[in-house]
């Protein structure tokens, strides 16, 4: 009859140990979450004078040439410059940058894009995430997307990505994105769903001002202006 192994006291107490701890000093796979807020780095010589928050009058004082457009349907106004193809711009100050595309919600610049020449001093995604990692004490937890980098951090988030054989950056206010998501949804919305007119004939947008003129007695409600038009109603000249 064969015995049960016997193990000594001081191996079965070593055992328990590498159970218990053995792991301890590995790597965690939990990613570090990144603290740092936009202000933070506002005064980063590689966002060439610009930060999230900038009002339309701010960015005028930094780049006199800029010009802007008016606000859409949901409050966003784009503009862009060109640093390295207009000889007015500082070329010193703007070395190595390309372009640079400004969105505005509300008057407020919530989405700021750098487009950098690949002479810039972190050429690809790898040199440019560890550069700023660095330089803005982001922690090493970027995410893959897309054709590049992100990382999302407290309030806002960037993303890194090559372009044009140069790297670029984009600094976007989280808050902003999901209240522009919010507002397109709506604008959908409320161009799905139209206003007819039965004494008229005529069919207004559900957001069209001059719908409080149609008495209520005489509104019917299509799901789209195609299905109004099918039915013989056209668009009132005043929600042209």
């Amino acid at each position: 009859m064969n015995r049960p192994t016997q193990f000594p006291l001081s191996k079965i107490i070593l055992l328990s140990l590498f159970v218990l701890f053995g792991s301890a000093g590995a790597p965690s796979v939990i990613a570090q979450q990144c603290s740092v807020k936009a202000n933070d780095i506002a005064n980063a010589s590689e966002l060439r004078g610009f930060h999230l928050g900038m009002t339309f009058d701010e960015v005028k004082a930094r780049v006199p040439q800029v010009r802007f457009g008016h606000a859409d349907q949901i409050g966003l106004t784009k503009t862009s410059i060109n640093p390295s193809y207009d000889p007015r711009f500082d070329q010193a100050s703007f070395a190595d940058v390309r372009t640079i595309s400004l969105d505005f919600l509300d008057g407020k610049l919530t989405t700021l894009w750098i487009g950098f020449e690949n002479s810039f001093k972190w050429p690809t995604i790898e040199e440019f995430t560890a550069g700023v990692g660095g330089a803005w004490r982001l922690p090493a937890s970027w995410s893959p997307k897309r054709n590049g980098k992100q990382i999302r951090c407290d309030g806002f988030t960037v993303f890194v990505s090559m372009i044009a054989g140069g790297p670029s950056v984009r600094l976007s206010d989280n808050a902003a994105d999901e209240l522009i998501a919010t507002r397109r949804e709506e604008a959908v919305a409320a161009e799905a769903v139209v206003i007819g007119d039965t004494k008229t004939k005529l069919y207004y947008s559900a957001d069209c001002g001059a719908l409080d003129t149609v008495a209520p007695l005489n509104r019917i409600s299509f799901k789209d202006k195609e299905e109004a038009e099918k039915e013989g109603y056209k668009l009132a000249k005043a929600c042209e």
